[in-house]
């Protein structure tokens, strides 16, 4: 696996030489490979770096199947790093954020006392928030050591593609399930991720990307300035634990109405009861779509460097969060404190506890079919 890495970064690496040089602004400061070379479990970990012609780079290591650095060009010229991420395989292991950058699963978001029923059989997941379980639990994907294999798509598009195979009873799933997600960073400034996945009996499934994004490309500057626009009519009420009570509740003359674009630090404080419980933005929304179309889900843009990220998806739902319970203690690349409200994640995703709710879209996956997911970040500016 460390040859096919090396071979793959030389190649490009001065393919990337040659095209960066289109921009005058200051280019991206990588992550270096060798931070990231290390053995765990039995499994080689290793960092692969993607390019495109634009000079956008995007950096992803197997531990997890995470994104360590996404390098996005700003109203300037200059790359920004719009993710959070940290310089070492190490830093990763020795951080108790344990869901910055995975992929996390098997059930992303929360299930509610870890229970659900399935063809009338009752199971038992590990519990790891409280009294519920999160996004897979103690011990998901997102600390898995993947397989990766990078190549090059018929567009001449970089990719990596990342599986794992979960064995039956992990974390108290039923089935051995076989998961692959692949990276492929797109020639028009967009970074395309790709679930596919099979099982041999019956279970749940709804693995997400659980990046914390800055379109200011640094934490020096809080996310409440970014302007997002949601679309969605509705969203998922909850409990004070973040369990979705079952109602399908109108946006409308609340805080979580981002119908119309809205900076977030607008109304992050508003006397709202779910806003209460989640000391922000924590919550689901109900996309407008029907059916498993891809559409764009949310649009953020940042004045500040002209930024604007776009969001589109298959899923029904979209989970926005606004860094509610970030403290200043961790620090990521380049000495990066990461700060009260300084990250947003928006991860597409079925809805959270939807085993427990026949009003939800299923989330079970049976033996002969696949499940498949697609979700796209698009980058451009805004002058």
């Amino acid at each position: 696996m460390k040859k096919i890495q090396f071979l793959f970064i030389a190649t490009f690496g001065a393919f990337f030489a040659c095209t960066s040089g289109q921009h005058t602004g200051t280019a991206p400061a990588l992550v270096q490979v060798s931070a990231f070379d290390t053995v765990l479990d039995g499994s080689d970990v290793s960092l692969y770096t993607l390019r495109n012609d634009s000079g956008m780079v995007v950096q992803v290591t197997n531990y997890g199947a995470r994104v360590v650095s996404l390098w996005v060009p700003d109203a300037k010229g200059d790359f920004q790093d719009v993710v959070w991420g940290y310089e070492s395989i190490h830093d990763y292991l020795d951080s108790p954020d344990r869901f910055c950058g995975p992929v996390v699963g098997r059930y992303g978001n929360r299930i509610g006392k870890g229970r659900f029923t399935l063809d009338g059989k009752s199971y038992q997941l590990t519990l790891n928030d409280g009294e519920n379980h999160l996004h897979g639990g103690a011990d998901g994907f997102w600390n898995k050591v993947w397989i990766a294999r990078p190549f090059e798509n018929e567009q001449g598009e970089q990719a990596v593609e990342m599986s794992y195979r979960s064995p039956d009873g992990e974390e108290g799933y039923p089935g051995n399930l076989s998961i692959a997600v692949t990276y492929t960073l797109q020639k028009n400034n967009a970074l395309k991720i790709e679930y596919q996945a099979m099982t041999d009996a019956p279970t749940i499934l709804n693995p997400t990307s659980h990046n914390y994004f800055n379109l200011h490309g640094n934490t020096a500057s809080s996310t409440d300035s970014h302007v997002l626009t949601i679309h969605a009519d509705r969203f998922t009420p909850t409990d004070a634990g973040l369990i979705p009570t079952g109602a399908l509740d109108s946006v409308a003359g609340t805080p979580l109405d981002f119908r119309v674009a809205q900076p977030i630090g607008s109304r992050i404080d508003a006397d709202f009861e779910p806003m209460k419980l989640a000391r922000g933005y924590d919550h689901n929304w109900v996309l407008n779509k029907q059916g498993n179309e891809m559409s764009v889900a949310a649009e953020v843009y940042e004045p500040a460097t002209g930024i604007v990220m776009k969001v589109e998806t298959d899923q029904p739902g979209l989970q926005f969060y606004s860094g509610n319970f970030m403290d200043g203690t961790e620090i990521g690349k380049r000495g990066d404190r990461h700060n009260f409200r300084t990250g947003i994640a928006l991860e597409t995703q079925n809805f959270p506890d939807a085993p427990n709710h026949e009003n939800f879209p299923s989330a079970v996956l049976r033996p002969g079919e696949t499940y498949t997911q697609t979700c796209v970040y698009a980058f451009s500016v805004k002058k």
